[in-house]
């Protein structure tokens, strides 16, 4: 019988623990090309300074900005046939620009820290809870 990954990952997330939540950073990379210089060193400086935030409170597990979409590929396995296409799945108005892992409480601490990501101000976050790994 295979292993039941679902109702392994249900039992652990019944314990007393922090939670790992994923933070994924979208926004309009055309958008975001067009700031003037003095706009990205600010940006840059502020992610820098929120960064450092969540080290120092012990929230930040993983985190890192990622490439445009013009350098992505889309992998599809489809009756054994392997398809690989240039740039993201679908086009969207916002991409994909980054995320971070944190551990938080619950939810609304990790809705909280999300809220003061500085991308969060041209863009938007996604906030998902990560399964606990299978003991």
């Amino acid at each position: 019988m295979p292993f039941d990954w679902i109702t392994a990952n249900r039992a652990q997330s019944t314990e007393k623990s922090d939670m790992n939540y994923l933070l994924l950073i979208y926004s309009n990379e055309a958008e975001f090309a067009a700031l003037d210089q003095a706009a990205v060193k600010k940006m840059t400086d502020d992610y820098m300074d929120f960064t450092k935030s969540i080290i120092q409170a012990g929230h930040f597990k993983a985190g890192d900005r990622l490439r445009p979409v013009s350098a992505a590929s889309t992998v599809r396995v489809r009756n054994g046939k392997t398809t690989i296409t240039d740039g993201p799945f679908a086009e969207t108005r916002e991409q994909l620009g980054g995320y971070y892992l944190v551990e938080a409480k619950n939810l609304d601490e990790a809705t909280a820290i999300a809220a003061r990501i500085p991308g969060a101000k041209l863009g938007s976050i996604e906030v998902r809870p990560v399964w606990p790994p299978a003991a």
